[in-house]
């Protein structure tokens, strides 16, 4: 796919909105109680997701799963916290 993911977070309307991708029209449907999948309106393809009530849904301690499967990669240039150097000489 080679597409970033985007986050945005509506605090007031409580609303996780994750984007494969630059955001594009799609079609919403949902999976699981406040879960949605958009998908592409031409190509069906899912294009991101959105989860309504996110602080209601994640307040609970169980695990939640959607039957959504993906491929995944790090990209090059995105450098760890861990593996960057400090600015000042250590002792």
């Amino acid at each position: 796919m080679g597409e970033k993911i985007a986050f945005s977070y509506d605090k007031e309307g409580d609303v996780l909105d994750i984007s494969l991708g630059k955001p594009r029209q799609a079609i919403s449907r949902e999976i699981e109680d406040d879960f949605f999948v958009r998908l592409d309106v031409d190509s069906d393809r899912v294009v991101g997701f959105s989860i309504l009530n996110f602080e209601k849904w994640f307040k609970t301690k169980t695990l939640k799963t959607v039957p959504v499967t993906g491929n995944f990669s790090l990209i090059k240039e995105t450098v760890s916290v861990r593996e960057k150097k400090p600015p000042y000489k250590t002792r």
